[in-house]
């Protein structure tokens, strides 16, 4: 979204970017002094929805491993491999995408419906600023259907039980459940494993869940201090091994080449090249509910 459609959303004070809604939703509840992980990430893939916090936030992370927007835009590649397989090959037309984001292009809907225009989308996610800028996951071709629930992964039911998630997917018909570059924020005491088989629970055979799993296995000390770094601004990180990312798919069959690093899952030629192992800080794998 450019500054131009954002201002279509806020009219900004002149100290900060403290902002009071044209549409209604509540500004005061997005915390402008503090960074976001989903700013942070939005900064350093080269976004515009950020405030000074989240800058400074994104500047030391980078120092401690230069390598982090390759990393993160090698996230970002695997999500859009990922998405149009699903479409393209497992011909799934119904996606659930936990941890959405600040929106960028092409969002999930948009790599979706440009295989199957009528594929249809429930985004979610619990930053208000990612409400307030979901008009950019909104724009759903004719054919298809897009929906937004506010609600935090750690609250499967508060998902399930939503209108959007009702009314806009047919649970006769595979689902993929994409949970993507956001479990590594889910600490132990809140079962990341759990709420990931509780969201794929109610979703019927021949679905999909497609997961990136962070990691320090391949740059221990740099992706640790970027976990400080995380830490120090109250944004705890959950890194796991192979073995631990690979508790997630228990029960499901994986498509090959099964879990791997973000960078070496089914890559096209497109997105970030010549891309080293200890730039990658990320499994990723798709796999299919019998």
């Amino acid at each position: 979204m450019t500054h131009a459609e954002y201002s279509k959303y806020f009219k900004h004070s002149t100290k900060g970017r403290t902002a009071v809604p044209d549409n209604g939703w509540p500004a005061d509840r997005i915390d402008t002094e503090h960074a976001h992980s989903a700013r942070i990430y939005d900064y350093i893939i080269g976004g515009k929805d950020y405030y000074p916090a989240d800058q400074e936030a994104g500047d030391a992370m980078a120092r401690e491993w230069p390598a982090l927007p390759v990393h993160m835009r090698a996230n970002r590649d695997f999500m859009n491999r990922a998405v149009r397989w699903l479409a393209a090959e497992a011909g799934i037309r119904q996606f659930l995408d936990i941890g959405t984001g600040i929106p960028t292009s092409p969002n999930l809907h948009e790599i979706a419906q440009s295989v199957a225009p009528g594929s249809r989308v429930v985004y979610v996610d619990n930053d208000p600023i990612v409400l307030t800028l979901s008009q950019g996951l909104l724009s759903s071709t004719p054919e298809g259907r897009t929906a937004y629930v506010e609600a935090d992964m750690l609250d499967p039911a508060a998902i399930l039980d939503s209108p959007e998630f009702r009314d806009t997917l047919d649970l006769s018909r595979p689902v993929a459940l994409t949970v993507i570059a956001i479990v590594h924020f889910v600490l132990d005491e809140d079962d990341a494993v759990g709420i990931v088989r509780r969201l794929l629970e109610p979703l019927p055979a021949g679905s999909y869940l497609a997961m990136s799993v962070g990691t320090a296995d391949f740059a221990p000390e740099e992706v640790g201090r970027v976990a400080r770094e995380y830490a120090a601004r109250d944004m705890p990180m959950r890194l796991r091994t192979r073995a631990e990312a690979g508790e997630f798919f228990e029960g499901l069959d994986l498509v090959e080449p099964g879990i791997v690093q973000v960078h070496k899952w089914r890559p096209d030629g497109t997105g970030e090249r010549n891309v080293r192992d200890e730039d990658i800080a990320m499994y990723g794998a798709v796999a299919r509910k019998p």
